[in-house]
């Protein structure tokens, strides 16, 4: 394999390719595949029991210790159960819209988790690649050049799920449930393009390998790692979590399925393994956006550099093993911590913060990458005028959040005084 044939086809995100297809080939890629998604429901069912052991000792109450070591079984247990239950369809709903919307939610989610780079070997310049049956390959189904449009076509798509299951059911309150879980996607799909589009600039990549290598390596003062989360100033990081849980419909964003207001909202009319569906894909979807967290800001397989690659591309592995079990433990530490948002707030922190701060901070951004081009020439000096535009960017943000404090503020006083109340007295 010559090195423009290599480099082509590890552009491509198949390095196995690059000589063609053959039977091996398909095996390899149908292979990887399989294991993805064998790993993916092992995931979500060690999540399901991992959330409620988590939750019971945050809470103070007893977590599943009944279904085999540990309650290591619960899950499976529960699966079994749903398979027997009875399958009820309501006579006004959409049968064929119905019993698809589950998968609807389900498929997304997978798709998703085969772009994830779980492991690798960046040594003698391998680029994350591995070999297999001699194969070069990459530890991920496969590497799409547009990894980060396909994640967020997924994540799109995945609403149609919800919004479809509560229109087939023909009752209100799956309806109801469904309609504000689309309001919620919209709302805070827009911040998480923004956070993500600051991770593009600062990589000029789509591709989540790419994006990967270009957290490698040592960063400032050779200790410091070269990850997106301190690339980007955190500021982009905290923006994609916030809206990345409201995407999950995770608490304290699940106004999706406020049972106290809804009736258990859009899978209300819903039973037996077509609920256990939905109970799958929103676990499932938590482990893949903690595996996408983990590879757009923190490096994926990648760690720091000074503490080496002893043990090859396991070593990749292992550090993106703990970097996933870190997110994950707080999303359910967001669960069991904090209250549920009300409906004006949740939009809110949507529309009139989280876009803002993104698109500000992409600004800022993109400013200084221009400076330190050399681009800008106002001082001329590159370093004077990243200075310059770091200042300048700083104080419009500032008065930007004050002006917009003050409208919302006057806002509020504004229908305080319509319904006949004080301002004053209403805090």
């Amino acid at each position: 394999m010559n090195l423009s044939a290599f480099q082509t086809a590890v552009e491509s995100g198949q390095p196995y390719l690059a000589d063609g297809v053959d039977t091996g080939d398909i095996i390899l890629a149908v292979v990887k595949a399989v294991i993805a998604l064998v790993l993916c429901l092992v995931a979500t069912m060690l999540m399901v029991w991992f959330e409620r052991k988590v939750v019971s000792r945050l809470q103070n109450r007893i977590g599943p210790n009944v279904a085999g070591p540990f309650g290591l079984l619960q899950t499976l247990a529960d699966g079994i159960k749903a398979f027997f239950k009875e399958d009820n369809i309501p006579e006004n709903a959409d049968k064929f819209v119905f019993r698809l919307a589950p998968y609807l939610s389900l498929l997304p989610a997978f798709l998703t988790f085969t772009l994830i780079p779980l492991g690798g070997d960046f040594n003698d310049g391998k680029n994350w690649s591995v070999e297999i049956f001699g194969r070069e390959t990459f530890l991920q189904v496969a590497d799409v050049p547009v990894g980060v449009l396909f994640f967020l076509a997924m994540s799109s798509l995945g609403i149609y799920g919800i919004m479809l299951a509560g229109w087939s059911s023909g009752s209100k309150y799956p309806l109801l449930g469904s309609v504000r879980a689309s309001a919620q996607a919209i709302s805070y799909e827009a911040a998480l393009g923004l956070a993500l589009a600051s991770v593009i600039l600062v990589t000029g990549g789509l591709s989540m390998n790419e994006i990967v290598q270009t957290q490698a390596g040592a960063g400032f003062g050779g200790i410091i790692p070269n990850f997106n989360i301190i690339v980007t100033g955190f500021i982009p990081f905290a923006v994609f979590i916030i809206a990345g849980t409201a995407e999950l419909n995770r608490p304290p964003f699940d106004l999706v399925e406020a049972e106290q207001e809804l009736v258990g909202g859009f899978h209300t009319e819903y039973s037996g393994i077509r609920f256990a569906l939905f109970f799958l894909s929103e676990f499932m979807n938590t482990v893949t956006m903690a595996a996408i967290v983990v590879t757009l800001f923190l490096g994926g397989p990648a760690g720091p550099a000074f503490l080496g690659e002893s043990l090859g591309w396991f070593t990749g592995f292992i550090w993106f093993f703990v970097k996933l079990l870190l997110f994950l433990f707080m999303f359910v530490w967001f669960r069991a911590t904090l209250p549920r948002f009300r409906y004006d707030q949740l939009m809110d922190l949507g529309w009139k913060f989280l876009i803002p701060l993104s698109l500000g901070w992409l600004l800022v951004l993109a400013g200084i990458r221009v400076a330190r081009n050399g681009d800008l020439n106002v001082l001329d000096n590159a370093q004077a005028d990243t200075i310059l535009v770091i200042t300048v960017a700083f104080a419009i943000l500032l008065i930007g959040m004050a002006v917009l404090r003050g409208a919302m503020n006057n806002a509020r006083r504004e229908r305080l005084l319509d319904a006949g109340l004080d301002p004053a007295e209403v805090r």
